[in-house]
Order: structure tokens, then sequence, then C-alpha cells
């Protein structure tokens, strides 16, 4: 008998082992996107479904041919979810809380309460609209603050489902380049200044490439407030995610079961077990952001981790589209179309107000 322990991890690797064929194929269908992003740079000038978008569609078309085995499912769970909260925690390293010293407390006070208003007038629409509460706030989160990033880190945050992440994405996908091709025509209708419109574009458009390809037109006065806007805006995803986490315990969808009959002192209990309530990845986020504004994260990894928390991003996406039953998408089609529209073009309704009101 041998006297040699085995080695600890020796258990794992069987777990990782069921992993690797899943995971691999999420890898596989996400470079098939960025290739089909690259493309699309090359053919029209500019990417316009961005590689994150194509990888949903890409995995979503697979899944509709064919439907994926017990081989490859712990793969593809495992990049939908961990993965993904790998990519939420990295993004905090991206953040800093210097852009705020240069947006002024005026316009900053009204991003803040852009965004909130956003996010409660989007939610109330949807839910007018027949949308489950955890799509609604999908819906909601991806007007307020930036599109497709935001609804993959709320995502995980309140327990939404695979399809409702990749219907929100897919909506808000298209609506996201309508905005960018039709903003810069408010323009002379609304008589806006450079740095009006920039205000304009940096509270309305979802990602920062599409705010840069929607203030070029007007100038790099608007290009450069467009971008800073946009920045700050972005800023609001850790305090929305840290509400969110502590209040999805309560969150239900309609026909959901979750226990009513528990008692109220067992439900505050639990809420003050705050790491119950918070999950890691979210606490990683508020740590890295910290860590950056004070500088204590080196110049060097910045790249590299804003590289890999794209790269993670996009097999997570993969994953969610491998994962989506286009049956389910197509009934909650309508309702999340509309959620969409009326909700966005309300926030550029009250964007623009906040521009009057501060001159």
């Amino acid at each position: 008998m041998s006297l040699v322990p085995r080695p600890a991890g020796g258990a794992a690797f069987p777990i990782v082992a069921r992993l690797i064929p899943g995971t691999m194929l999420c890898l596989a269908v996400s470079l098939v996107a960025t290739a089909l992003a690259s493309l699309e740079a090359r053919v029209f000038g500019r990417s316009w479904l961005e590689a994150l978008v194509l990888a949903i569609l890409v995995g979503t078309m697979v899944r509709t041919v064919w439907m994926p085995g017990a081989l490859w499912i712990k793969g593809i769970e495992f990049s939908a979810k961990i993965l993904l909260e790998l990519a939420i925690l990295l993004l905090g390293a991206s953040l800093s809380a210097q852009a705020l010293a240069a947006v002024g407390p005026g316009l900053l006070a009204g991003i803040v309460g852009v965004v909130g208003v956003a996010i409660a007038m989007s939610y109330g629409i949807g839910r007018l609209l027949g949308l489950r509460p955890r799509m609604a706030l999908l819906v909601a989160c991806g007007n307020a603050i930036c599109g497709n990033s935001a609804i993959a880190a709320v995502a995980p945050a309140i327990g939404a489902k695979a399809e409702d992440v990749a219907t929100a994405i897919a909506f808000t996908a298209v609506l996201g380049v309508g905005t960018v091709l039709g903003l810069p025509g408010l323009i002379p209708l609304l008589h806006l200044s450079g740095s009006q419109y920039g205000v304009l574009a940096g509270l309305t458009v979802y990602a920062v490439p599409q705010v840069l390809a929607a203030t070029v037109p007007a100038g790099t006065i608007a290009v450069h407030i467009g971008t800073l806007v946009k920045l700050v805006r972005v800023l609001m995803l850790g305090p929305v995610l840290l509400v969110l986490s502590l209040i999805a315990h309560w969150l239900q969808d309609d026909g959901e079961d979750l226990g009513q009959g528990a008692a109220a002192g067992d439900r505050l209990a639990y809420r003050l077990r705050l790491h119950h309530l918070v999950p890691w990845f979210i606490v990683g986020f508020l740590g890295l952001a910290a860590l950056r504004s004070f500088d204590c994260v080196p110049h060097s990894l910045l790249s590299p981790m804003a590289t890999a928390a794209n790269w993670l991003t996009v097999i997570a996406m993969a994953a969610l589209g491998l994962g989506t039953d286009l049956r389910q998408v197509a009934r909650a089609g309508l309702p999340v179309a509309s959620g969409v529209t009326v909700s966005l073009a309300l926030i550029v309704a009250i964007n623009f107000v906040l521009i009057e009101f501060l001159g």
C-alpha cells in the first residue's frame, strides 16, 4: 500500500473534464461570432452588430438545428454562469471614480437621477405590457445603463432565465443600431449644440463604441462629452447591481412559487446574511472599481483584463444562445420589442429635459 497521499484536487478532475466539451463548443461559437464581426467591419466600415450579439445569434442558430446532449450541457451551463460572473468581476477594473470629478455636480446628479428614473419607468412600462418581473428588469437596466452589457451583468444577479437574457439582448441590439442611425437627426430638429448633443448621446446610446458612432457626425466636442457622460453612466452599473442583488430574494416572476409561507422573521434573518444576497462577483466588481479609483491596479494589467472580460462575455453569450429556445423568444417578442422602444423614446425625452434644465 502506497504511503504517498493522493492529490487533493484529483477528485475534481472528472468534474473539469465534463466541462471541457461544452466550454469548447461555446468558444468555437464565439470565434465564429468574432470572425463575423470582423468581416462586418471590413465590408461596412463598422460593426453594427457586436461579437457579443452575434455570439447569441450564432448559438441560437446552432440550437435551432441541433439539440446539445448530455456531453455538452455541463460546459454550456458553466460558460453561461461562471464565465459571465468572472467577466463582470473583471469589468470593475475598467471603471474609476476619476471620471466623476470631470463631469461636475449638476450633470453628475442629473445622470444618477436619469438612470434611476429610467429604470423605474422602463420597469413599469414592461410590467404594463405583460413582461415578467425579471424580464422587465433586464429591459429596464439595458435601456437605462449600457444595453447588452448591463443585461448580461444584471441577469445572474436576479436569476434571470437564459431565454429572457437572449430575448432582451436581441431586441436591445436591434434598437441600439437604430438609435445610432437615427439620433443625429435630432440635432437640427431640436437645435442642439455639439456639447448638448454629446450629453444626449451619452445618456441615450447603449455602448461606448456606439456613442462614438453616434457623435462623430456632430464633431469633436460631441464625441468627447458623449464618451465622458457615457462612462459615468456605466459607473451606475455597480450600485444598481448591488441594489438588485439585495432585492433579488423577493423578486418573483408570475406564477413562480418562492415559498410565500415563510415567516417574516426567517426573511429578516436571510436579509441580514449579506453573503447570501450579494454575489461574490458583485463584491469583486466593486472591489476592483475601488482599487482602480485609488490607482492600485497596475496599468499594464488594464488592457489584458479588459480583453479577458470581453472574451469571457462573448463566450457566455454563446452559451446563452446554445441554451435558447427560439419558440419562447418568439412568444415574448412583441411585448419586449414594445417595452424597449417605448421606454427608450421616453428616456430620450427625459434626457432632453435635463439638457434644457442644465443649459
